[in-house]
């Protein structure tokens, strides 16, 4: 494609070169770079690309654009910009042929609760015949293909190249989990979409954000770029982002208060949770096979997006009867002869542990048993608020390693262990080994709960990636014992 035609949609300054070469690809990563490629130098948190313009130059690149100066002998083409990454969301939308303009595409963002409602949206929109698409943690699908998913929101470049393949296969809606970190980084850039829904909002990534106001700013750009706005106004954020609006084509949801969407009579159980939606002086009975209240409201929010996308709320009970969520207070156990329950949850910050630890005791005869550690290089002051929680909401805690990355698991552990003030927990750092104990210490009537991980199925140890399935290490363990 002609230089000129991608850089139409930005404000730019040609340094030197020709606008009306023609571009064969973009790149960000100058190790990916080949002949006649277009090189955007994007300033990262460890490293900045304009270090390896040179590079990108030497592998192939025709054109570098850029925020900083470069030296003018370099042989390409030097375009300068304010700013990169928002010149990359732009460029890569021109150069995918605009494809964001031809979905449907319904945003979620919230500390927790993403996954899930876009497990639910999907599942209500194939129920009526749509075909989706689906980008977040878990895994992207573009109808029933699955494909990897490196990060919850991809970069602008991977993300227009997906809606792309999305638009060939005639995907009709593209739903997406829309971090914090894409919002503030520009990965959706230019983008507007269809419906948002707005979850929650509670204590994660400030070792990015820094302040808890910086992270509440970046979910508000999301609503700021939708034609309409789905909102839990049970939470005082929720709130904040209406008066914020000010009543901008929002659809509000509540359990408590009176929102537009309503759920009431709300039971829960260890099959799940059951409750009447209430929606414009209608009401249908859902089922759903996950338990747990903040995941009624998942499902208020969801329905509320596909409300007002024109499905009847038959509709949209069968979809979120149908639902599957890996790794979201997934039982385990029921497929081995024993009387306790094991539930795998992806809970890993401090409102998502507080969440499944609540709804587990609803169904725990016996004793509550928590499985749990902390990332590393990640958020630490949330590590010492978990340890209070499992000790609190737990009959026993084992504190173990998750993902520790490039810490020191038991400089993790104690940073953890400084917000426990029982004795109610014991330290096992290898993560299989305390899974082990705590299935071997569990009896009759007996809940565990195995929080932090879910779906992912890999333990990050220095920079070494290891697999790690716990759905695989329970029936190891559950074989061995049993």
């Amino acid at each position: 494609m002609r230089l000129s035609v991608l850089l139409k949609k930005i404000n730019y300054q040609l340094i030197k070169g020709d606008l009306e070469l023609e571009v064969n690809s973009i790149q960000y990563d100058s190790r990916k770079v080949r002949e006649g490629d277009l090189f955007v130098c994007i300033e990262g948190f460890n490293s900045d690309g304009h270090k390896y313009a040179y590079k990108a130059v030497e592998n192939g690149a025709k054109v570098v654009i850029c925020t900083k100066e470069l030296d003018k002998s370099l042989m390409a083409t030097i375009i300068k910009v304010d700013d990169s990454r928002k010149a990359l969301a732009s460029i890569a939308s021109e150069f995918y042929g605009n494809p964001a303009d031809t979905l449907k595409l319904i945003g979620i963002t919230g500390t927790n609760g993403k996954t899930t409602s876009s497990y639910m949206i999907r599942s209500i929109l194939e129920s009526v015949g749509y075909k989706t698409g689906l980008i977040g943690t878990i895994a992207n699908y573009i109808g029933n293909e699955k494909l990897k998913a490196e990060r919850t929101t991809p970069e602008s470049l991977e993300l227009h190249e997906l809606f792309s393949q999305m638009v060939k296969q005639n995907v009709n809606y593209a739903i997406m989990e829309v971090s914090s970190h894409s919002l503030s980084l520009n990965r959706v850039y230019g983008i507007e979409f269809s419906e948002s829904i707005f979850t929650n909002l509670t204590q994660d990534h400030l070792d990015f954000h820094k302040t808890f106001e910086n992270y509440f700013q970046a979910k508000l750009i999301l609503f700021k770029n939708s034609k309409n706005s789905i909102i839990n106004i049970d939470d005082i954020y929720g709130q904040r982002i209406t008066n914020e609006l000010n009543n901008k084509n929002i659809l509000s949801y509540s359990t408590e208060a009176s929102g537009d969407l309503m759920a009431k009579n709300i039971i829960n159980h260890s099959r799940g949770a059951e409750f009447d939606l209430f929606y414009k002086g209608e009401s249908v009975h859902i089922k759903l096979s996950i338990p747990g209240k903040y995941n009624v409201y998942n499902a208020l929010g969801s329905a509320g997006v596909c409300i007002n996308e024109g499905i009847s709320l038959d509709k949209i009970k069968e979809g979120l009867e149908n639902v599957v969520v890996p790794g979201r207070c997934e039982i385990v156990s029921r497929a081995y002869d024993v009387d306790f329950d094991i539930i795998i949850d992806y809970a890993h910050t401090p409102d998502g542990l507080e969440n499944i630890l609540n709804t587990a005791r609803e169904f725990t005869r016996k004793k509550l048993i928590c499985v749990f550690g902390c990332g590393g290089d990640r958020d630490k002051t949330k590590r010492p608020l978990m340890g209070e929680i499992a000790s609190r909401l737990s009959d026993f805690s084992i504190v173990t390693s998750d993902n520790p990355r490039t810490e020191e698991p038991l400089k993790i552990i104690d940073d953890i262990l400084a917000g426990i003030h029982n004795s109610n927990y014991s330290v096992i750092e290898n993560r299989k080994d305390a899974i082990k104990e705590a299935i071997k210490i569990a009896k009759p009537g007996d809940v565990i709960v195995i929080a932090g991980k879910g779906h992912e199925d890999y333990q990050i140890l220095k920079n070494e990636v290891i697999h790690f399935d716990e759905r695989e290490v329970v029936a190891e363990i559950m074989k061995e014992l049993f």
